[in-house]
């Protein structure tokens, strides 16, 4: 049996150096000011911290899957995985949905080469709203074993302006991710093995998660063959009573990070592969601070908050998958 040692964490603004000959014009309009001072001394520091945490996961083997959002451009994410290949030897790969973001900042998923491949299959979804949203990014990853993983990576509208005021937003996101499942399905069966994984600027009671994307709490009814709709399961659920989220806004612990299966990897049918182990929210001390354990920002030089000690402004979230030796 194979074990699958699956992250995703919001690595906040992890952004080129300011003036970037990489960097559109477009890009250098919207963002403005913003980068002022972000050199490459400071990317150089944003990496390290970075990569000295994931190191860490999986106990210290590092990730065998990373979806990361808030990332540039191609050549932040080959810093990152080259610092992560050099600290935990190993030969991590990538792909990235570079979209129309006013802010360019893109979804991408790393990757163990050793583990999976050779080559990954993408997709993505643009959807437009008054300005082009971020792009929903799909990855087909192939086990070792001859089976196959789907991933969607998320990063959906932010709060900014309102929680709700920008709903509408996120749940047109929700309904548009809808439909391309109910497309993924019909191309790759009812069986198929998916997992949605992102910053959803929701939490996974809210509307959007729970009636337009259908990812719920309820087990049995995610694996009931007497439905028509296809209900996922939101793993993050457990956690919500716990006293700690994935951002901190003042005193307030949000779950905006989720992990959602598909009804397979939920299955106790035996012929089919993955069975979801384990889930965790990562809090590592030196990732959070306070009494409501606030992740650590690292912010950028131009800002009140920056920390050249601090990470980001979410914490990572973990599940394992069991994969057995079986071919579907």
């Amino acid at each position: 049996m194979a074990k699958h040692h699956i992250y995703w964490w919001n690595l906040e603004n992890l952004f080129d150096i300011e003036n970037s000959p990489r960097r559109s014009e477009f890009l250098n309009k919207h963002l403005g000011r913003e980068l002022n001072g972000w050199n490459a001394t400071i990317l150089e520091q944003k990496i390290t911290n970075l990569t000295a945490v994931i190191s860490k996961f999986n106990n210290g083997e590092g990730p065998d899957i990373l979806g990361v959002c808030e990332v540039e451009n191609e050549h932040v994410i080959q810093l990152l995985i080259d610092a992560m290949s050099a600290s935990l030897n190993k030969n991590y790969g990538f792909v990235i949905s570079e979209g129309d973001d006013k802010r360019g900042i893109d979804t991408a998923l790393i990757y163990d080469k050793t583990k999976y491949g050779p080559e990954q299959q993408t997709f993505s979804l643009r959807i437009i709203k008054r300005n082009t949203t971020r792009d929903l990014f799909q990855v087909h990853i192939n086990t070792a074993l001859g089976n196959k993983l789907i991933c969607i990576l998320n990063h959906w509208p932010s709060r900014s302006g309102g929680e709700l005021s920008s709903e509408p937003f996120r749940i047109m996101v929700a309904e548009n991710l809808s439909y391309w499942i109910e497309r993924i399905y019909e191309e790759q069966g009812d069986d198929a093995n998916i997992i949605l994984m992102g910053d959803f600027n929701e939490n996974p009671y809210n509307k959007s998660i729970t009636e337009y994307l259908m990812a719920i709490n309820n087990k049995a009814l995610v694996k009931s063959n007497r439905v028509r709709l296809k209900y996922f399961y939101n793993v993050m659920h457990r956690f919500l009573d716990a006293q700690i989220g994935t951002f901190v806004f003042g005193n307030e612990y949000n779950m905006l990070d989720q992990f959602m299966i598909s009804k397979s990897i939920l299955s106790e049918k035996s012929e089919l592969p993955f069975k979801l182990s384990t889930a965790e929210i990562i809090a590592f001390p030196e990732l959070t601070s306070g009494s409501y354990q606030k992740p650590v920002k690292f912010g950028r030089p131009n800002s009140s908050t920056f920390n050249v000690k601090g990470f980001s402004d979410h914490l990572p979230i973990k599940i394992v998958l069991n994969e057995k030796d079986v071919i579907v």
